[in-house]
């Protein structure tokens, strides 16, 4: 009895340094990959060590870290998903036995423990790290500067706090919810993420069903088009023409000197603009047939053919919510890691299922910086604020955490949602799960409509040639920038 305690100890310890080695060479590869893309996008700055560089530094740091949690909780789902299903299919293979239950629920509860960390704590620091100078009076300095820091984080905690318990005594006036009111750990922290998630999936909500029907735009603008009864090489010489007359303009009027400055600077911008509608052109003459006849068709179909599945699995869910009770997220139960598949026709099932989650995340976060009110994150590449770079990291952190909760919630996937994520008190009211369904169906289908109405209208025209008659006949269209009738571009 005793060798076998000890063999069993033994395998529990084991299992667990094998599970906390998985875990950090799991974060280690996200890190990375989100410090190179933080530091393509961050503002280059002088090499000087002075205290403003220090703070970047760890700001930067801090940012990078955020972005590595939110990669995990984007990948965590569908890596759970096939998780499943391989164990499934291959029940006694040797080689994958630390493909367990155990390692998954750990990294869920992880990613959910840094998200509230990053959330509330990482990012608050950073920003107002980068914000703050030391209080008046004070000796200037990095001491100085953290101590302010957390004077403002421990008032900020303070209101938040503040504002959660009215809510709470508001919303819940029995007596087991007051006692639950001076419960920090396992009230206030799991009811304030819950308040978080619901955020993130109402701007999921909005930004998914816009980043769908964005998604057409952006590829368009990525990949070459079929030249549908254009003459590109007319179009090149009169861009060259056009481009020659603006930069004899420019030519002459540097040589005066009572020119305003602001003429100039119009006149460089209309010819970058003219520069760049060249090179679209010219890489669109050089692009070969395979990539202009095939590759286009074949990307605006598999986008086409993934949003009518998204939107028919909602209706589906739609359906499933009005006659069967389990269909909402807190109806099923936990059946654990490789013990039944919960897709229908199996590893097929599971692939479109987590095809489907990449190409929603990807589509809200297009949709995200579409949106007027957030335009102001969007990096830019080599000039991104550090102010910039934590908001757009906070928004992808709401985001990508907010993704398992609207997977399951719109009836995606059928895996049940382990650790702090499907502890979300909302998750049990039909009246949302219901509500949630129908606008994103409805405002999905929305927006495609009337992106392939105004497409296939613009599509037509251009290849009627009667953009041209428009342009030639509307006002100034300096954002489109395309060429008039007689081949001269309409300026103000």
């Amino acid at each position: 009895m005793e060798q076998d305690d000890v063999t069993i100890r033994e395998q529990n310890f084991h299992s667990q340094v094998r599970e906390y080695i998985i875990c950090f060479l799991l974060f280690a590869v996200l890190y990375i990959v989100s410090y190179c893309i933080i530091t393509r996008y961050k503002r280059k700055s002088d090499d000087h060590e002075d205290e403003d560089a220090v703070v970047n530094r760890i700001s930067l740091y801090l940012c990078t870290f955020t972005l590595s949690v939110s990669g995990g909780a984007v990948f965590l789902l569908p890596f759970s998903i096939i998780s499943n299903e391989i164990l499934l299919s291959f029940p006694k293979n040797y080689y994958i036995q630390w493909l367990n239950g155990s390692l998954i629920h750990g990294l869920w509860n992880l990613v959910s423990l840094f998200s509230n960390l990053c959330l509330f704590v990482l990012m608050p620091f950073a920003y107002f790290f980068l914000e703050s100078e030391g209080f008046a009076g004070s000796k200037k300095g990095i001491k100085a500067r953290i101590l302010e820091t957390f004077v403002m984080l421990f008032l900020l905690a303070l209101l938040i706090l503040g504002i959660v318990w009215v809510a709470s005594a508001l919303i819940d006036n029995d007596a087991a919810s007051m006692e639950s009111l001076y419960d920090l750990w396992e009230f206030y922290l799991p009811y304030l993420y819950s308040c978080i998630s619901l955020m993130g999936g109402l701007l999921l909500l909005m930004c998914t069903p816009v980043g769908l029907s964005r998604m057409f735009t952006v590829m368009g603008q990525l990949l070459v088009k079929p030249t549908i009864l254009e003459d590109l090489d007319e179009q090149i010489y009169c861009i060259h023409l056009q481009e020659e007359a603006l930069q004899r303009r420019l030519n002459g009027s540097s040589s005066h000197t009572y020119t305003r400055g602001s003429f100039a600077h119009q006149l460089n911008k209309e010819l970058d603009n003219i520069r760049n509608q060249r090179n679209k052109l010219e890489r669109r003459k050089k692009a070969s047939g395979w990539e202009k006849n095939l590759l286009y068709p074949i990307v605006m179909l598999s986008l086409l053919t993934g949003t009518t599945i998204s939107v028919l699995m909602v209706a589906l869910n739609i359906l499933y919510l009005l006659v069967d009770e389990t269909a909402m997220p807190k109806g099923s139960t936990d059946r654990g890691i490789g013990n039944t598949s919960l897709s229908t026709f199996g590893v097929a099932q599971a692939v479109l299922e987590i095809i489907l989650m990449f190409y929603l995340m990807v589509s809200s976060v297009v949709g995200f910086y579409s949106l007027r009110v957030f335009q102001g994150l969007t990096p830019r590449k080599d000039d991104t604020t550090m102010t910039t770079i934590i908001g757009c990291c906070v928004s992808i952190l709401v985001l990508s955490s907010a993704l398992p909760v609207m997977s399951r919630t719109l009836g995606i996937t059928r895996f049940d949602l382990l650790g702090d994520f499907g502890r979300f008190n909302w998750l049990g009211n039909f009246y949302i799960v219901f509500s949630y369904n129908m606008l994103f169906a409805v405002v999905t289908t929305l927006c495609l409509v009337r992106k392939f109405t105004s497409a296939v209208r613009e599509e037509l025209l251009k290849a009627l040639g009667l953009d041209k008659l428009q342009l030639s006949n509307s006002p100034t269209d300096p954002e489109s920038g395309k060429l008039s009738a007689n081949g001269h571009q309409k300026t103000l």
